[in-house]
């Protein structure tokens, strides 16, 4: 729909002190031109009617927006992801709940190309096709739950839903992928569990 093509894009916007109710436009990412309307601390978004907050230079979309508004997207751009934009998603995963608290899960972000490559092979030689389960993704954010941990399956399911609500409020599309518990219960996937150590 046009709202959510339209927010997506909501990042990194310089703004000034403006009267209340004085209308501005900025561009964003797409070129597009946004109209806002302030009134106080927020800034009323008229074509996609949604609140988004002035904080620090960067738009933060209202929580239940970003709910709302998160979609699993199946076609990526080679682009590489911002480092700042990443480390603040990767961040997010850490603050999700985890039975008792032992926050056992690791997140392993996957950016260099020849490592994301051997990973989408190994996902679809699983699968048994020999298309990109990751739809072209230029980094794969992998989470390795303690299979020891009674909770292993939710401690990693709220670490995912953190990073992809994360993802969204930067502007960033995401999906959920299977088939990494085999992955890494193969050989090939314990030598790459190996080499990095």
């Amino acid at each position: 729909s046009r709202k959510n093509e339209s927010n997506q894009f909501l990042h990194k916007i310089d703004y000034h002190i403006f009267p209340p109710n004085q209308k501005i436009c900025v561009s964003v990412d797409t070129d597009d031109i946004i109209t806002f309307l302030y009134k106080g601390n927020q800034y009323l978004l008229d074509i996609c009617d949604i609140i988004v907050y002035k904080k620090g230079g960067i738009v933060m979309k209202d929580f239940y927006d970003i709910i709302k508004g998160r979609r699993s997207v199946r076609a990526y751009k080679s682009d590489d992801v911002p480092s700042d934009k990443l480390e603040r998603i990767l961040e997010a995963g850490t603050y999700a709940p985890t039975g008792r608290g032992k926050q056992s899960p690791q997140i392993i972000a996957v950016t260099d190309k020849k490592y994301r490559d051997k990973i989408s092979k190994l996902n679809a030689a699983i699968m048994g096709t020999d298309s990109d389960p990751y739809y072209g993704a230029p980094v794969i954010v992998l989470v390795l739950a303690d299979g020891n941990a009674n909770t292993f399956v939710e401690d990693g399911s709220c670490v995912l839903e953190n990073l992809m609500l994360a993802a969204y409020a930067e502007g960033l599309g995401s999906v959920w992928v299977h088939r990494e518990r085999e992955i890494f219960d193969s050989e090939e996937g314990k030598a790459l569990l190996r080499e990095w150590g």
